[in-house]
């Protein structure tokens, strides 16, 4: 199962305007990686599913990635076989006011907007219940959130059969990812003096998510310009 086509990833998901669009798989994968906490939306026979769970990202396990997760048991999402489940992950945004831009002085033919990234995969939803491959997935995940910190809490550290009553009353997730999509809504469409007077008003603001967008922005900005030098 291949990458859709940009114009098919338009018209069956989010709406994604040319100059907002990233494909980019590394920049993909590590907003992701960035995002940790997914949402995971199946559609059952009732209507949509949703499920907030962290997850994993393995780069390699298929030809886009795998993600991995588990869901409760008592959760009726992972009952309902998916072919096309969705994951949505956020980063950063922010509100931008007309005032940074110099086109407010020059004509006031302005408005409020809304900077943010979002990344949305699909893929067919495999669920895990053998023992084995259950605690594996589990282990993986409890290493990826413990290694930042100095002494890692491990599964072992819990009693054996404590850990298997809890490994009863989840189910691990597989998806291979099949589809891509990413939104990168930086003030890309903006003229480089309307850009640079958002990204100065957002660097100073005393609001960490504001100067995490500023940050974003420049950075793109500097990406763009070594991909595609005059």
């Amino acid at each position: 199962m291949g990458m859709k086509t940009a114009h098919e990833q338009e018209t069956s998901g989010m709406y994604v305007p040319p100059h907002f669009r990233e494909d980019d798989r590394e920049t993909i994968f590590a907003a992701i990686e960035r995002a940790r906490l997914g949402t995971l939306v199946t559609v059952g026979p009732a209507g949509p599913l949703v499920s907030h769970v962290p997850m994993l990202l393995d780069r390699n396990a298929s030809p886009n990635g795998t993600l991995l997760c588990h869901l409760s048991r008592a959760n009726a999402q992972w009952r309902t076989p998916a072919e096309d489940a969705l994951a949505i992950f956020l980063g950063p945004d922010a509100y931008i006011t007309p005032s940074w831009y110099e086109t407010k002085d020059e004509t006031g033919k302005v408005v409020p907007t809304w900077n943010y990234i979002a990344v949305h995969v699909y893929g067919p939803m495999r669920v895990i219940e053998e023992p084995g491959e259950l605690s594996a997935l589990i282990h993986r995940l409890t290493t990826q959130h413990e290694a930042p910190r100095d002494e890692p809490w491990a599964m072992t550290d819990a009693p054996s059969d404590f850990i298997a009553g809890q490994l009863r009353g989840i189910v691990g997730i597989e998806i291979p990812l099949a589809r891509l999509v990413g939104k990168w809504k930086m003030s890309e469409n903006r003229s480089d003096a309307d850009f640079n007077g958002v990204v100065a008003g957002l660097a100073a603001s005393s609001d960490p998510l504001d100067r995490a967008v500023a940050n974003e922005m420049a950075t793109r900005r500097l990406r763009t310009d070594e991909r595609d030098p005059d």
